[in-house]
């Protein structure tokens, strides 16, 4: 039997935009916290008040680009989402101490996909975490780039990831109502995260909406 995987919408700027994701069939929600460059910022005090509207069973994911685990708790604290997703890498603490201080709370690593390094740091991460994201960026320049970039990597190393995680992976950046199938034949992922690829100008859009879930679902 198929599975169809689950699917995120990002960059989730308002109630109204939550809703519309979920109409459609969103499975989780992306909201963005403070970042160094890149779409869908918002506030904490919205990030707040989306989650709180949200449904069970549907995931809130705070991105977080804290990189300590005193921040991302402190930052997790002001916004009450089901799950964090850690955009970058994790420089002070350990996952098992985010644990313990948010034992109900879903920890998901972001691996942003480069080259063998990556798969090698993929399959390392996912022995701590509840899942993994692998997305396009580089976290490496100067003015990080931690997601939202619109641009596809190399599904080739994603799909090795996918095949020796010990976790469920999400697989982001660039995706579309026109390269979803592709992607899903050649990574078989868990679930999919997407953001610039079902918005015109920046707001969700419900063609494109309706175009990807038929894309994934058919």
């Amino acid at each position: 039997m198929k599975r169809v995987p689950r699917v995120k919408i990002c960059c989730i700027s308002s109630e109204e935009e939550a809703k519309l994701a979920i109409d459609y069939g969103a499975s989780a929600l992306g909201l963005v916290g403070n970042m160094p460059s890149g779409p869908g910022v918002i506030s904490d005090e919205l990030i707040l008040k989306i989650a709180k509207i949200v449904p069970p069973p549907i995931s809130t994911f705070l991105l977080t680009s804290e990189t300590s685990v005193e921040a991302i708790v402190a930052h997790y604290k002001r916004v009450q989402t089901s799950t964090i997703q850690i955009v970058d890498e994790l420089k002070e603490g350990t996952y098992s101490l985010i644990r313990e201080k948010l034992p109900s709370v879903k920890i998901v690593q972001v691996i942003h996909v480069a080259d063998e390094k990556s798969v090698d740091e993929a399959l390392k991460v996912s022995q701590q975490v509840d899942a993994l994201l692998l997305d396009s960026g580089n976290p490496n320049l100067k003015v990080k780039v931690l997601g939202g970039t619109g641009k596809v990597h190399n599904w080739k190393l994603s799909r090795r990831i996918v095949e020796q995680s010990k976790v469920s992976v999400f697989l982001a950046g660039g995706l579309t109502p026109e390269n979803v199938k592709q992607a899903i034949e050649q990574v078989q992922p868990f679930g999919l995260d997407l953001c610039s690829g079902v918005r015109t100008n920046g707001k969700l859009d419900p063609v494109k909406l309706e175009a990807f879930f038929n894309s994934v679902w058919i």
